[in-house]
């Protein structure tokens, strides 16, 4: 029996003792009480799952069809955390921070309110995601690396069911950087893409593509250019930690001196398209030109969550405030 449970929840969970506290800690109420019979280990006991499969089918009958199930969480230190086909494929981890009002998009207040901001920013985190799971499939696995800790059930409603979470570490932003990229790629990842979560833009053809060159034989680094002359994603196949430092990071300079320390390293460097990070509110104005402007293209603005989310705000107090029109 408790092997037939591991077998039928080994998608969230490593199948130990530590791992069945875990489940019955975060999967959401309608489950939560669910016929878990021990806390101890669970080496030679007997454990019931027909209760646990009737919560589960009573919580996919109400309301979305879909059950609501708490990610799961990569540790780190522990190996063989990501099934054997999977061992050699690409993560591609979007860097994100809970969307918290107050705590997120700051700089976009004003003209956004902080609740506004906040919204914006959990549609971002939507939108990136989709198209990471655009991508998705045997060689490519949908990570989220997240802060803080204690916060994981907020994304059970953000991101979608098949998402793993990474706890972030470090102090400033170079140290969380290289924190992910040494702890996806001791996790099992053959190669590793760290995706800002402030460019709702980008198509997922570009994700793909940076996998794909993170696939070829040999070692090098994929950036992909941010107009503010940063990065929107950075792919590696090593630790090279050396990529985070001396970096003046929130600077016009950080793509730059990140391609001096590739050069420093004998490292190549691979170019995706060019792309631009929404932080701020000349950026926010070119964002409702793109998504919003009656002659754009719907390849080039498709109907996306942060399109809604801008249109429906327009449409109940016009657009004087966040995308006033050019004299």
């Amino acid at each position: 029996m408790v092997a037939g449970w591991r077998h039928a929840f080994g998608k969230w969970l490593p199948g130990t003792a530590e791992g069945h506290r875990f489940f019955r800690q975060r999967i959401r109420k309608p489950v939560h009480g669910a016929a878990m019979e021990a806390d101890q280990n669970l080496a030679g006991r007997t454990l019931s799952v027909r209760p646990l499969r009737k919560s589960l089918n009573a919580l996919e009958a109400n309301g979305s069809g879909r059950t609501k199930l708490a990610h799961r969480i990569l540790d780190p230190k522990l190996i063989e955390q990501i099934g054997p086909e999977n061992f050699r494929g690409c993560a591609l981890a979007v860097m994100t921070k809970v969307p918290r009002t107050g705590h997120v998009k700051t700089r976009l207040v004003p003209p956004l309110t902080a609740d506004e901001a906040a919204a914006l920013n959990t549609c971002f985190l939507r939108d990136t995601a989709a198209a990471i799971v655009e991508v998705s499939g045997k060689n490519v696995q949908d990570i989220a690396v997240y802060t803080p800790i204690g916060a994981e059930e907020t994304y059970i409603d953000i991101l979608p069911d098949n998402f793993q979470l990474v706890p972030q570490r470090g102090d400033g932003f170079g140290e969380r950087l290289a924190a992910a990229t040494e702890d996806l790629l001791r996790i099992g990842f053959q190669s590793v893409c760290l995706i800002d979560s402030d460019s709702p833009t980008v198509p997922s053809r570009v994700y793909a593509e940076a996998a794909n060159m993170l696939s070829i034989r040999g070692d090098r680094v994929v950036l992909g250019p941010a107009d503010d002359g940063g990065y929107y994603l950075i792919g590696l196949k090593q630790d090279h930690r050396r990529l985070f430092e001396e970096i003046d990071w929130s600077t016009e300079r950080v793509l730059e001196q990140t391609m001096q320390r590739a050069a420093e390293l004998d490292l190549e460097v691979k170019l995706l398209p060019a792309g631009y990070d929404v932080d701020d509110r000349a950026t926010l104005r070119r964002l409702c030109d793109e998504l919003l402007n009656p002659n754009a293209k719907d390849q080039v603005a498709p109907e996306t969550r942060t399109r809604r989310f801008l249109r429906e705000l327009i449409e109940r107090e016009g657009r004087d405030r966040i995308w006033p029109a050019t004299k």
